[in-house]
Formats: C-alpha cells, structure tokens, sequence
C-alpha cells in the first residue's frame, strides 16, 4: 500500500522558515530517517542513520531527518549531525502521523509525487536495506551495505505515536 501525505504539510528545518512538503519535493526524492531522541531505541540505530544518509549524498535525493522533538532537543540528540543533513523538527508528529508510521526508527523513501512506496519501522536490516536498495535503483546510486559489522541487532521500536 503506498503512502501518500498531505503535500500541504508544513515541515519545520531547524533553520529557517517552515515550508510544505510539496517545496521540500520539488527537485528531489526525500531519503528520511525518523527518529524519537527520547528513546533508547532511536540512540542506538544513529550512527547506523548516519552511515546510510551519507551514502546517498551527492544523489539525487534530499537525506534528511525528522526528529519528533523541539530545535533544542535535536540539535543535543543529533549533535555535529545537526549542521550535516537537514533535519526537520516534529515535535506533535504530524508528519509521522501521514507516514503512517507505528515504530521509530523509521526510514522512509518520499518520491517527488509525495507518495512512499516503501519503508520500514524498528530496526531490521533487510526492511533498511530493501528501502536503501530502492532508492539507489531510483536514483542510479551506489547500494549501501546494511547491515554491517558494528550495527546493532534488530530490535522493535519505540511507538510512534505517543
């Protein structure tokens, strides 16, 4: 079943102003990782998120985060990470609410349409790499490698709607 969120969403950058999905969209897929930074669950599969945003940088997809917090609260969380990918601030879960999600982490493909034809909740390396894998077909990127050496064991996720 394909996703398909409010094009109108406004998401919140931790700079700037507030635009709606659709402007996020309007050059590039979004390659989203979704975090709760009040989780265990969430701590534990970031260095993991990082690795794999990085892959696709320079492709033809925006990586960013959504973190369920306020600025202050992802900026601490998330670090020197803040100031390398885009991250956006959702702190009442809007957003997650439209991507249908139950579990964080999630990593989630947003086509330029607004439609998500694939994603994955919790932690478990196929359902990542099955995501990771579309996108680099999409975008005629290199694959990441998932899981590797260092990356935690699959576990269920925290709710993601609280």
């Amino acid at each position: 079943m394909i996703i398909q969120p409010s094009l109108d969403t406004q998401l919140q950058p931790l700079t700037g102003n507030a635009r709606p999905l659709e402007q996020w969209l309007t050059t590039f897929h979004l390659a989203t990782i979704v975090l709760d930074p009040f989780t265990n669950e969430s701590a534990w599969i970031l260095p993991t998120a990082v690795r794999i945003l990085r892959q696709f940088a320079g492709a033809s997809v925006r990586t960013n985060f959504v973190i369920t917090a306020p600025p202050d609260a992802a900026r601490e969380f998330l670090g020197p990470h803040a100031q390398e990918f885009l991250v956006f601030c959702d702190p009442a879960r809007t957003f997650v609410k439209q991507l249908g999600l139950s579990e964080l982490p999630a990593f989630v493909y947003i086509q330029i349409d607004g439609s998500v034809p694939v994603s994955a909740q919790g932690w478990n390396a196929k359902a990542w790499r099955t995501v990771a894998d579309h996108i680099a077909t999409v975008v005629s990127w290199s694959k990441p490698s998932i899981p590797i050496a260092g990356d935690p064991a699959s576990f269920k996720g925290s709710p993601a709607l609280v």
